[in-house]
């Protein structure tokens, strides 16, 4: 090899090496994370009140990283968020994740991937309208209100127990009934009785809190149907993880701090949820719906294969998932997830 070669070569082996010295030291300075409204959004809850993002990063070497909270809820609102720059990771419904996975899947400038589980309740359906007891008894001229229509969590989990009841080619159904609006929104509007809104397909504590006014009753039950299923989950641009291995290695340890946290002190959690949420309850009340045998929380996603097999198979997504890995961080592959 001629002296020239040899050190082009030499050039070539430096640069790559310190190309991957400075992509070592490059991870981000300042975190962006997001999260929504209610119950299933406890763990990050936890984590920006306990500053438990921080912690971990300290504890993995990233010094003191700053971390900023949004409040989003809509999987669209989200998407939006992240596409433009301007969220780093994201707490959403599996549904608008999924979507947004399948849309981006091999296109590097707009790739995202799942970086961990969240949580999982039960969503009720609650109406105002006492001659709706069931799904059947919806009306062309009934308004459902949830956040984000069409790939919201509370849209798609619909969609699956419409099919569940009414035949697979009927799972869109009550889509043209469906109206967006924050929880928060629907549960004045569902109380108050004054809108065109007559149902409310939503998470606590808002299914609660709907279900203390006498003119407001349940209609149907999401676990009673479709069972257990990790109905949130985290997630971020795949460009973001790929540069930025130890904070996802750090949020994913604080998240599971977060988790333990509130499986072993549920007066703690509800405490913290209690004294930060929106709409205001007690601790009593959020430690009652903790409670709940359908009322989980854990970062190893668990049915996130079968939401994204239905989406598949209704035709909302065109790309299929090979495994539940094939859409999450490689740190959770070894994980018993589903």
């Amino acid at each position: 090899m001629s002296w020239s070669k040899s050190f082009a070569a030499a050039a070539i082996g430096l640069a790559t090496l310190l190309g991957a010295t400075s992509a070592s030291q490059a991870e981000v300075k300042e975190l962006r994370l997001s999260k929504g409204y209610g119950i299933l959004y406890l763990p990050l809850i936890v984590m920006e009140d306990q500053k438990l993002m921080e912690k971990q990063a300290e504890k993995a070497g990233l010094g003191a990283l700053k971390v900023s909270w949004l409040l989003l809820d809509g999987g669209n609102i989200i998407n939006d968020a992240m596409m433009a720059g301007s969220l780093d990771i994201a707490g959403t419904g599996a549904p608008g994740f999924i979507t947004l996975w399948a849309k981006a899947k091999g296109i590097p400038a707009v790739e995202v991937v799942g970086v961990s589980g969240l949580s999982s309740t039960s969503l009720w359906m609650n109406s105002n309208n006492p001659e709706i007891k069931s799904l059947k008894d919806l009306k062309s001229g009934d308004k459902i209100a949830l956040p984000g229509i069409k790939t919201s969590l509370s849209a798609v989990m619909l969609q699956m127990m419409v099919a569940h009841e009414f035949g697979k080619e009927n799972y869109a159904k009550l889509d043209p009934m469906t109206v967006g609006l924050p929880h928060p929104e629907a549960v004045a509007a569902l109380i108050s009785g004054k809108t065109e809104i007559t149902a409310h397909f939503t998470s606590p504590p808002f299914s609660y809190i709907e279900l203390k006014d006498s003119k407001i009753h349940r209609v149907a039950n999401s676990a009673d149907v479709l069972g257990r299923l990790t109905m949130d989950v985290v997630f971020a641009p795949k460009r973001f993880v790929d540069a930025n291995p130890k904070v996802v290695q750090a949020f994913l340890d604080a998240l599971d701090e977060a988790c333990t946290l509130i499986a072993n002190d549920k007066a703690a959690a509800a405490e913290i949820y209690a004294r930060t949420a929106k709409v205001k309850t007690t601790k009593e009340e959020v430690q009652e719906m903790l409670q709940d045998k359908d009322t989980w929380f854990s970062a190893t996603p668990e049915g996130v294969l079968k939401i994204a097999e239905f989406m598949h198979g209704v035709g909302s997504i065109k790309v299929k998932p090979a495994s539940w890995q094939d859409m999450f961080v490689t740190q959770l592959r070894d994980r018993n997830g589903s």
